[in-house]
Parts: C-alpha cells; structure tokens; sequence
C-alpha cells in the first residue's frame, strides 16, 4: 500500500481516494489518521475481490442507480454498498484481520 497527498484534492471535499494500489490524501497529516486510513484500506480490499476493475463498474452503476432514485449525490455515495460497509467498519481497526470475501454484499440495499 502506497499512501500519497496530492495538492490534487486540495480544492475539494474528498479527504481521501483509493485507486488501487494508491490511497490519496488531501493532506500530508491525514496520514495518521488510523480511521480514514482504516477506510480506505477496506476499499483496497473491496477492489482486490473484485479485481479491481469489477470494482471501479461496480460502483459507478451502484453510484448511478442511487443518485437516481435519491436525486442527491451525497446520499448516492453514502448508499453505495462499499461506502456503507467502509463507513460501518472504519472504526474497527482489526476488522481486515476477521473480514470475510464480499462482506460488502450485506450492506446493499436502503
């Protein structure tokens, strides 16, 4: 796992991005922040399972299909099934330890 902070997401509201084997930082301390970093490392495990491209498809028409039917992007990404298993477990610094393959199958769904 490569952590990296990029001026790249300076200017927006996204603390962090995963694109695998990369995790982004919009600033250099957010580095140590175990949660956000628990997060995004259950994202590179997400995008593994699915090797990585199913992932990236995936999401996009999960993000599509919520927005949609929500007509509000924020609660898009919040409904997508790997966002909602992220956000659940990223206080759980030992969950990648116990995590079994597709546990993000259960968090799909409103």
């Amino acid at each position: 796992m490569i952590i990296v902070w990029q001026s790249l997401l300076k200017n927006t509201k996204i603390s962090a991005i995963t694109l695998f084997p990369v995790i982004l930082l919009r600033r250099p301390e957010d580095r140590y922040d175990k949660t956000l970093i628990n997060h995004e490392k259950i994202h590179l495990r997400q995008q593994l399972e699915l090797l990585i491209i199913f992932f990236y498809l995936w999401y996009v028409i999960e993000y599509y299909f919520w927005y949609f039917r929500l007509k509000d992007s924020f609660l898009a990404y919040k409904y997508i099934s790997f966002e909602r298993e992220a956000f659940a477990m990223e206080d759980d610094h030992d969950y990648l330890k116990t995590r079994k393959l597709w546990s993000f199958w259960k968090y799909r769904g409103g």
